[in-house]
Order: structure tokens, then sequence, then C-alpha cells
């Protein structure tokens, strides 16, 4: 991944070269922002840069033997840490057991998502940084450089580290090998561990403007300028965001799907339906449950925008504004926040590995109070 391969950015980038230039490389910086913004390719792209052995003012030079290896993600300084789904069974319990798949996802696709790369190897199941990855973490960066100045760490997703491997990565980064530098990257860094947080630089990384999603569109899909304009807007900065509205994946239509029904049956208070609801998607995982509470949450503020009559801050497709049209009638001032803290509730329950059946029935049965406000 080079500088220029990455949509918009620019000030970031920028900032990021400045460091090289200035040789003053913080040795753990905190990548942070909503997921679909740049922040694997823009460590990437960084990783590469400080390594390369050409570099010019602006990126890597793409062709040193450093940057043909990068090419692939298989430099030898280059190590990654990442959430996994363990398999006891065949004693898959860190992630170089998943390191070629990783690879494999980040080159077809470097704005994945965690959600994507868990699906992809654990079929719904939550992933986790378990306890062993501390030791794999402190035996490679005791290790010489292979070939290059510095080693370099990118924990993708640290906020799923357990408890143990987190205190193992923080006394490391307090106490670090020469010339290490540690690469996190995180959608929710406040779900890090404080002390963590406390050593780290943070960099905050922007939404990516409408501008440079358009353009970058336009090189992929054939849909007209003033239609991806709209998608844009509805992906709020977010390349993943704007992949999946202009490719209408199956995972969102579902949710769609989801969502209505289960606002019908609530407010109808529909209990047998309601538990047929409920099983059909405790049976999809705890990830999908997660991701439609996610969803959920989206929709019901979007609907009370809609309701404070502001179609302008809308961001839904047409099949959402449809069924908003008549819906945002019912979400209100009365009920918006009280609705919004029972879904954010739910998620952090479920997350937290609670009963999916009890959570989202017992969810179900406050909607049924609270849309009739």
């Amino acid at each position: 991944m080079l500088f220029s391969d990455i949509i918009g950015q620019e000030a970031i980038k920028e900032q990021l070269r400045q460091t090289v230039h200035s040789q003053r490389l913080p040795h753990a910086q905190l990548f942070s922002g909503v997921e679909g913004v740049g922040k694997l390719p823009l460590a990437l792209a960084y990783a590469r840069y400080i390594n390369c052995e050409n570099r010019n003012k602006q990126d890597s030079c793409g062709n040193c033997p450093s940057c043909i290896k990068f090419n692939k993600m298989v430099h030898p300084d280059l190590h990654f840490v990442f959430p996994i789904v363990k398999n006891d069974a065949k004693k898959m319990t860190v992630c170089d057991n998943f390191l070629a798949d990783f690879r494999e996802a980040v080159l077809t696709n470097p704005y994945l998502t965690v959600n994507t790369w868990l699906n992809q190897i654990g079929e719904g199941k939550q992933g986790q940084i378990y306890t062993n990855e501390g030791d794999e973490i402190i035996r490679k960066l005791n290790l010489k450089t292979y070939e290059s100045e510095y080693k370099i760490m990118i924990i993708w997703a640290p906020e799923k580290m357990h408890e143990s491997c987190a205190n193992r990565v923080l006394k490391i980064i307090e106490e670090p090998p020469p010339k290490t530098i540690f690469l996190l990257i995180s959608d929710t860094p406040d779900e890090i561990i404080g002390t963590i947080q406390s050593r780290v630089q943070r960099i905050s990384i922007p939404p990516i403007n409408v501008k440079d999603l358009v353009a970058h569109a336009q090189n992929r899909y054939t849909l007209p300028t003033d239609e991806l304009q709209l998608l844009a807007r509805m992906a709020q900065g977010s390349w993943s965001h704007m992949q999946a509205l202009v490719e209408q994946t199956d995972e969102m239509k579902i949710n769609f799907e989801r969502f209505i029904q289960l606002m019908r049956l609530s407010w109808a208070l529909n209990v047998k339906e309601l538990r047929a609801w409920v099983d059909e998607l405790v049976a999809a995982g705890r990830e999908e449950e997660k991701q439609f509470l996610q969803y959920a949450q989206r929709m019901i503020r979007e609907n009370f925008v809609l309701h404070l009559k502001q179609p302008t801050l809308s961001y839904m497709s047409q099949q959402e504004q449809a069924f908003a049209k008549n819906f945002s009638q019912f979400i209100n001032e009365r009920n918006i926040l009280d609705i919004m803290d029972e879904l954010a509730l739910a998620e952090a329950q479920i997350e937290q590995n609670g009963n999916g059946k009890i959570i989202l029935l017992d969810l179900s049965i406050k909607l049924y109070r609270l849309l009739k406000k």
C-alpha cells in the first residue's frame, strides 16, 4: 500500500511523512476513527515509507527490495496482530495461524472491516486477541531486525485484546526494544485499556470527504455522478460504507428487512412472531446480532432527523427512505433517547456474551412501550 493508493486523507499523509523526514518517529501511535476511513491502509503505507530504501518526499519508491516485500505484506520486520476466532482442536490460538488468510484479505481489500474479517474466518463468532498472543508479541520484538532499520508491529483492533495480553503489550510499550514502532488501529479507541491509551500518541483519522469518495467510486463503478454523490453523503466519510451502499450487499438488505420486522412486531407486541424473529437472529451468531443493533441505531437516528423535517441531513437509501416516510412519525423527542439507549445497551450486553434470546426479546418488549410515546 502506497500513500498514493489511499483515498483522500492528504493532511494525515503529510503529518506521517513529516515524522519520517524529521526523524522523530513516535514509538507508539494509535490511529483512531470510524471504520472505512483508511486507518489500516495508512498504517501499511506509513510502515512501508519508514522502511523504504529509496523514498521520495511524497511516497515510497515501490521498487526497492523492502517495497517488493511490502507489496505482499511479507517483510520480515513487519508484524501483525489482529482478532481471530481460535480453534482449540487444531491448536490455532495465535495470529500466525491465520496470517496467510489475513494477508490475502487485506491485499484484496485494504479497507477491510473487523466484522468482515471475523465473518470470513469465524462464521459469525466473536473474535478476540487471545492471551497467547502476548508471548508471541514479546518473542518477535525481542528478535533483531532482519533487513530494515525498524521493526514495526501493527495491532489491528487492540480493543479486542484479552486483558492479560493487553497487560503484556503495555509492558513492552513502556519499555520497547530499540528501533521498534507500534501502530495501533482502532474503530473504538475508548475501549482500549486506559493505561495503553495514555502511553500512545493518538492520531484521529477524519471521515473521507465526499469529493474524494465520489472520485474513487467513479473509477470502480458505472453509476451516475449524482447518484454516487448521494451515496457518498450517506456513507458519512467511510469507503467501507460506500462500497456496501453501492453494491447493496445482502447483509444490508437482510438488516433492513430485520429492522422493519422488529419495529412492526414490537408495535403490535406479537410475542409469538417476535420469538421466531429473535430465534432467527440469534441463530445467525453474535456478530450478526451486533451488526443488526448497530444498523438499527443508525436507522433510528435517521428517522428522527426525518421527523424533524430535515431531509437534507438524512442519509438513507431509497428503500430506507420509503419505509421512513411513515415510520419516522413514531420517532420523536419523547422516545428517541430511550430507544437509542436500549439499542446500545442490548449491543453492549451481547458483546459481553449475554443471552441473545433474553436480551433481544426484552428489547422488543421495551420498544413496544417506547414506540407508543
